[in-house]
């Protein structure tokens, strides 16, 4: 069963977080969508943040896994967020099981193939040599000629846990993202669809949402509203969090 922070009362309102991302990136978001009357679920998806680990990682068994979550908690009429990888789950997740469903945000991903691209953030992961106990600091340094983005290696460096005194860890499954990266841009299925509102929320300066692709968008989410926040990348709900939560707190009520 996928770990989850649970916050507020009222509809269910799940958030699915990105790669290598997990349920504590959203957390002021949680508080904020609670206080709108949402009963707010922050999942960690398999392999990630404080849920299991599992030689299978697909979108399948990713939207598996949120279909038993619901079913254990009874949600029905559920809203959901999902950034990147996450909006991929949310999608197929939507356009699999629409009864349970009322209203979908996808943010900044696209229901198309992407190619893979996380290359040199892996092979900085890869870099750090836990067998020699280095401490946070060590980490930032054997990150940083990979990944030369300070907000990037911060967002990764979250995942960093004490095991126990003097021994961190990355909470991911590496070993797994390492030997499955070719299914994170998997296509959502041709044949699916979901017509009921759905919100593609994409950041201005960010390439993952063309405006060549909503036309496909269109034909899987028939009830489309397309938003874009300027001035920011990928990372939208992080670089301009009052705006993103206008957005989608309006589309939600």
């Amino acid at each position: 069963m996928l770990y989850s922070r649970i916050e507020g009362e009222g509809k269910p309102l799940l958030i699915i977080h990105g790669f290598l991302g997990m349920s504590d990136n959203w957390k002021s978001f949680g508080s904020l969508y609670a206080a709108e009357g949402f009963q707010v679920h922050l999942l960690d998806l398999r392999n990630h943040g404080r849920s299991f680990h599992s030689d299978e990682f697909s979108y399948a068994a990713m939207t598996k896994d949120v279909l038993e979550y619901c079913q254990h908690y009874q949600l029905q009429n559920i809203n959901i967020i999902g950034h990147s990888m996450g909006g991929k789950v949310a999608m197929l997740f939507a356009t699999s099981y629409p009864e349970l469903v009322e209203k979908l945000i996808v943010a900044d991903i696209g229901p198309k193939y992407y190619a893979p691209h996380h290359q040199d953030i892996l092979a900085g992961l890869n870099a750090v040599d836990f067998s020699e106990k280095p401490d946070r600091n060590k980490v930032e340094e054997t990150l940083y000629p990979y990944i030369p983005d300070f907000g990037t290696r911060q967002f990764l460096m979250k995942n960093l846990y004490w095991i126990e005194p003097g021994q961190l860890a990355f909470r991911f499954n590496l070993k797994v993202f390492n030997d499955t990266i070719e299914n994170i841009g998997e296509a959502l299925p041709s044949e699916r669809y979901f017509n009921k509102p759905t919100m593609f929320i994409r950041g201005g300066n960010s390439k993952y949402i063309l405006d060549s692709d909503i036309p496909a968008i269109q034909q899987h989410f028939s009830e489309l509203t397309l938003a874009t926040i300027p001035n920011v990348g990928h990372w939208l709900h992080a670089e301009n969090p009052k705006l993103f939560f206008e957005e989608t707190i309006n589309f939600l009520k």
